[in-house]
């Protein structure tokens, strides 16, 4: 059922694809999973393998296609971040997690060091600000910054209905997902891409903030159709969006799947829409119309490398639970 389901997600916009996906993919495997972190599963190679199957690189590659090696960089260690981060405390208590949160935002405005903070991932998010600091201005790291607390809070509240076993009505259910997919950050980095930053007022135009909206819940919708298998493996079917549909309308799995769907393909049309009908931005029209093109293709090339993923689309191709407890508690 799940490609079947998958298929039904079509997209107007192109897919490209960043040339030196392999190259940074080869660091991530080598440099980072088998060096920098691999204390994180020291003794399980197996894990460790699972990881690099993820292909982080490719997918950061298909969000910024047009990078230079040395700015995609960053958007692999951050992609890479969030898989880590994710399993980590997937198994954790909202109390654990908004500690985490506390300091993981310390570190990356520079207010602590790795080794103040007290977190396992530390290390990395100090590495991510070296590396962003070079290409984005302070208030674009500032925008990346306030988009990953977005993803915290929403972590936070996945927790909470996880560990009371109960389901958020749906449109609650999106909302949450809508911040912890920890899609908005990669969406503020996009000043790496273009190397323009908006400014404030027409960064934050209600029209810009739509369709950021739309582009994130549309790969949430995708996402949670995607990941059904692996949420009902882990007990995590409380916060996804097709699990909520089904509970709450009492449907069966493929009803509410093609639910998720027909809710998907009703924001796509609102995003075309936007995009074809853009306000004037007056000397900024073209730096934005080109903004919104990135956004565009972060949903086509999501669905491009995401599909051939064995972390998605198997039961073998994410950490099991008990593996992400033991390392949860050994922090």
């Amino acid at each position: 059922m799940n490609a079947k389901m998958l298929s039904l997600f079509r997209y107007p916009f192109p897919t490209l694809k960043n040339p030196f996906a392999d190259a940074l993919q080869e660091i991530t495997d080598n440099q980072w999973i088998d060096g920098e972190y691999r204390w994180l599963y020291k003794d399980d190679p197996q894990t460790r393998q699972k990881y690099k199957k993820t292909k982080t690189a490719h997918i950061a590659s298909q969000w910024f296609p047009t990078s230079s090696q040395e700015r995609l960089k960053p958007v692999c260690r951050f992609m890479l971040w969030t898989l880590f981060n994710d399993d980590k405390y997937e198994e954790g208590t909202p109390e654990q997690i908004r500690f985490i949160h506390q300091q993981s935002i310390a570190v990356l405005k520079g207010e602590v060091s790795a080794a103040q903070s007290g977190i396992p991932l530390g290390g990395l998010l100090a590495s991510l600000r070296e590396e962003l600091l070079p290409f984005i201005s302070e208030e674009s790291l500032q925008r990346f910054i306030a988009g990953l607390s977005r993803y915290f809070r929403g972590v936070e509240l996945e927790l909470e209905y996880k560990q009371k076993k109960a389901f958020p009505s749906i449109e609650e259910c999106i909302a949450i997902r809508e911040d912890s997919l920890c899609l908005y950050p990669f969406l503020e980095l996009t000043d790496l891409e273009t190397g323009i930053p908006l400014p404030p007022g027409v960064n934050e135009h209600p029209v810009l903030q739509r369709l950021r909206a739309l582009a994130v819940r549309m790969m949430v919708y995708f996402n949670e159709v995607q990941s059904v298998m692996k949420d009902e493996a882990t007990d995590s079917i409380y916060y996804n969006v097709v699990k909520a549909i089904q509970y709450n309308k009492n449907l069966s799995l493929e009803e509410a799947c093609l639910e998720d769907v027909r809710i998907h393909n009703e924001e796509l049309k609102e995003f075309v829409r936007l995009q074809q009908s853009l306000p004037d931005f007056g000397e900024w029209q073209d730096v934005v119309v080109n903004r919104v093109h990135y956004i565009s293709m972060t949903l086509s090339g999501w669905k491009s490398v995401s599909s051939r993923l064995e972390r998605y689309n198997s039961l073998h191709g994410f950490p099991s639970a008990e593996i992400i407890k033991k390392t949860a508690l050994s922090d």
